[in-house]
């Protein structure tokens, strides 16, 4: 059964649930590069990390000394996030929520908004998720968003009902106000990735990083 065929059948929680309940560590536990190359050098401040998963992302956050908002919709991986956080002695430093961003959105300002990959089998207002995420970065705060730009190159036959935005179109999604935003990146990269076999591969992200008006 695909995923799209299972995410049919569930909720978005159930689904999430069941693919961290798959093994210990879906993840690598690392920060997502693009974070790590754009973060550096931000003075720390409060982030909020959407779709968290394991916890990599706010776990690095926190020790650079962000103050942290980790979000995800699946219970299993928050538990697992939280654990690791104690493991790296952050824990005092992340509030883990569970959120259906899909039906709710956290309330609160950030100076640091990230979405990395937010991408989900189903029906996901994504669209309407990185909206609302725009609306709670604090003036002067920034908006981080990385997405999937196309398929890995070991996928020999990608679903055509799936589209994968281009930096520019995950830019005008957004419907910024003009004169309120600057916008300090808007492109795509080529990323080194694994196949699910261990075959190195690549595939193409984008970087959309913009900058709300003190």
């Amino acid at each position: 059964m695909h995923d799209d065929d299972m995410a049919g059948e569930m909720t978005g929680a159930e689904f999430w649930d069941a693919r961290y309940g798959e093994k210990e560590r879906i993840w690598s536990g690392n920060p997502n590069d693009a974070l790590v190359r754009e973060v550096t050098g931000m003075a720390p401040g409060r982030a909020l990390d959407l779709g968290s998963g394991e916890g990599g992302d706010a776990i690095w956050l926190a020790r650079q000394g962000w103050s942290v908002t980790g979000t995800d919709i699946s219970g299993v991986a928050l538990e697992r996030a939280a654990r690791h956080a104690e493991e790296a002695g952050v824990a005092d430093r992340i509030e883990w929520r569970r959120t259906d961003l899909g039906t709710s959105f956290p309330e609160g300002e950030w100076d640091l908004v990230s979405a990395h990959f937010l991408h989900s089998p189903g029906d996901l207002p994504r669209d309407r998720i990185l909206r609302a995420a725009a609306g709670v970065v604090a003036p002067g705060g920034v908006l981080l968003i990385v997405s999937h730009s196309g398929w890995p190159s070991w996928e020999e036959e990608p679903d055509p009902s799936v589209h994968l935005p281009t930096p520019r179109e995950v830019l005008d999604s957004l419907e910024l106000p003009d004169g309120e935003w600057e916008v300090l990146r808007c492109e795509e990269h080529d990323r080194v990735q694994n196949s699910p076999d261990g075959t190195p591969g690549t595939r193409v992200d984008n970087t959309v990083k913009v900058r709300r008006a003190a």
